[in-house]
């Protein structure tokens, strides 16, 4: 590997870049363990085992331990495991108090970064930087996402908070402090594959946002806080909500084809498809199609499988463009019972688990994060005295 930058090597990289890539595209700006994104091949694993067969065979707890640990946890691993993630999923009281003065109307993802943040504050451990304390806090960050917004949505719907069961799995718990009730099966294995299709995605915007925070040495909490923030924008993580919306602004099957070819002849994105990364379709997408058509059977109404069919083929025989992740997993949360503006704060549920998998393995080799930029601007200017403006 080559050695460090000297100063004087970095100061003339500033001031001569020798490429420049408009959004980073195609630079290498980190070196992970974690997950590996082929977009060649449209496949996308973590520590090396296809996503596809972790959601098949894997839970999310079995998930998020690989991702932290590098290794499957053994039985007495993963019982450990879950009773210590289950424990952490209580709100601080204190906390309780601050989030029930939020404004109800508030956006969830704002409403989620601002939680996420105030929780740093009851930590006593917020401020200690070691690979111990940072695991710890990483398994407080993730089991608390859903009990926090699950307090936000029966916070707007004025209903009493859930407090959590222990006995539950991550995904049924998440369910039952949502809706009151314990989940059938299907509905906890539905969500138990998202939070497994959605906990990693290679160096994505809300991951680098992480890593640049943390790179700093700053705290795991910022660097959350970060991933938040970012993952709220459209070209992210708000995707798989837009994708719903559209999706229920079509309202019939027989409406599809002439909505999607109106929004293609205005020059308007038609969310949920296309992907910076993949070249064919994305591989989470088909375990999504899957997950929805059986959920939409069960239910005994397929009438939104047929207009997300309609949609997808449509968009295929006009424009060859594949969906994406965010196109049925957003009727995967929909027939869960998540309010939609509520879907990229189920995303932030999943992806918790990279973010802070990303984050340690940032500090265990960390080197501040300060890309160099190109000056396009004037040179060789005066100021210019007041009386000749």
């Amino acid at each position: 590997m080559p050695g460090p930058i000297s100063d004087k090597t970095a100061a003339a990289s500033e001031k001569n870049p020798s490429q420049y890539s408009k959004g980073l595209e195609g630079v290498i700006a980190a070196q992970t363990a974690l997950s590996l994104v082929d977009g060649e091949k449209s496949e996308l694993s973590y520590r090396g085992i296809q996503v596809g067969e972790l959601a098949e065979q894997a839970t999310f707890e079995e998930t998020v331990y690989l991702l932290w640990f590098g290794c499957f946890p053994k039985t007495a691993e993963l019982e450990t495991f879950k009773r210590e993630l289950s424990a952490a999923r209580a709100v601080p009281p204190g906390l309780l108090s601050i989030l029930k003065s939020f404004p109800k109307e508030a956006h969830p993802m704002a409403w989620l970064r601002t939680a996420a943040s105030l929780l740093s504050l009851f930590d006593p451990e917020a401020e200690d930087r070691s690979l111990e304390a940072n695991r710890r806090k990483a398994m407080r960050l993730t089991a608390a996402f859903p009990a926090l917004i699950a307090a936000q949505h029966r916070l707007r719907k004025g209903q009493d908070l859930i407090v959590p069961d222990a006995k539950l799995s991550h995904a049924a718990n998440f369910l039952y402090m949502m809706h009151g009730s314990v989940p059938h099966a299907e509905m906890e294995k539905a969500l138990d594959t998202y939070l497994i299709l959605l906990a990693d995605h290679g160096l994505n915007a809300s991951t680098f946002a992480a890593r640049v925070t943390v790179a700093t040495e700053s705290d795991i909490y910022s660097g959350v806080t970060s991933a938040i923030g970012t993952l709220k924008g459209d070209l992210h993580g708000s995707a798989n909500q837009r994708a719903m919306e559209m999706i229920l602004d079509i309202g019939t099957p027989d409406r599809a084809e002439s909505y999607v070819q109106d929004l293609l002849a205005h020059k308007k994105k038609v969310m949920g498809f296309g992907h910076r990364i993949y070249k064919k379709k994305d591989p989470r997408a088909v375990a999504f199609h899957e997950i929805a058509r059986k959920m939409c059977e069960k239910a005994g109404d397929l009438h939104w499988m047929e207009i997300s069919d309609r949609v997808e083929k449509v968009m295929w025989e006009t424009k060859q463009i594949p969906c994406n992740v965010d196109f049925f997993s957003a009727s995967v949360l929909y027939l869960l019972g998540f309010p939609v503006d509520f879907f990229t704060t189920v995303f932030a549920a999943s992806r918790v688990a990279g973010w802070t998998a990303h984050i340690i393995e940032q500090l265990s080799d960390n080197r501040l994060i300060r890309p160099a930029a190109e000056y396009t601007g004037l040179v060789n200017q005066h100021y210019v005295p007041m009386s000749r403006r």
